[in-house]
């Protein structure tokens, strides 16, 4: 099948500048959700991540580069806050390592490469799971089935808005086309899968914002075993 889409911002980081709070404050109402947090990259740009393991922050791979340089940031600039909420925050650390996706390469003016937008941050020290649990991950599933967003953006700077049933339009190879819509700053956040009885887990990971027409998409990198290789090489 066909899919035409105009690729509106690849990456969807935020220059740090941007301070807004207003939005909406459903993440409350996802359990465990300080699992993800705001990403301050090098006090010039935000994304988002989420804690996969005790001292390892999924995100995406464009988060990591320069805009303006093409030149992958030092990963000691890069700060990860967990489960911020206002002025308050869960746990806070540096990260001391970044790996990005063995297929992904960084390209200028917002064409990233889609498909391997993945990262994996190694922080500092890790944080304990009396603080935050970790998000698990999942299989995607396909067309048609509801998943979730939780996101920093630049209109929820500091407090992460969750986007519930988003409807996966269509899959490709390692890629989701979701009727959520994101905005900048959502980068890396992660597309949540909720069960009954379940902690949520982590099917994708947002990569950028296009449209389908004149309607509003997002596009999703979904995981696989590279993801597995990516933690082990970032430990």
């Amino acid at each position: 099948m066909r899919l035409m889409l105009a690729i509106l911002a690849a990456c969807l980081s935020l220059g740090m500048s941007v301070t807004a709070e207003a939005g909406d404050h459903r993440a409350n109402s996802l359990p465990g959700w300080e699992a993800v947090g705001r990403l301050n990259i090098a006090g010039k740009y935000m994304c988002t991540g989420t804690l996969i393991a005790p001292n390892l922050v999924l995100t995406a791979a464009h988060c990591v580069y320069d805009a303006r340089t093409g030149r992958q940031v030092n990963p000691t600039g890069i700060r990860f806050e967990a489960g911020l909420d206002g002025r308050r925050v869960k746990a806070s650390r540096m990260a001391t390592k970044a790996v990005v996706h063995p297929s992904y390469e960084y390209r200028a003016a917002g064409k990233n490469q889609l498909g391997h937008d993945l990262a994996v941050l190694r922080l500092a020290s890790p944080i304990s799971q009396a603080e935050v649990r970790p998000f698990g991950t999942a299989p995607a599933g396909g067309k048609g089935t509801n998943l979730n967003v939780l996101s920093y953006s630049y209109h929820n700077a500091t407090r992460p808005s969750l986007e519930q049933g988003c409807q996966v339009i269509s899959q490709r190879t390692r890629l989701l086309v979701m009727s959520c819509q994101v905005d900048f700053g959502a980068s890396g956040a992660p597309v949540l899968e909720l069960r009954p009885g379940q902690s949520p887990r982590i099917v994708s990971v947002i990569s950028s914002k296009a449209a389908m027409g004149r309607r509003p998409v997002s596009i999703s990198t979904t995981l696989d075993n590279t993801l597995q290789a990516m933690m082990r090489a970032a430990i």
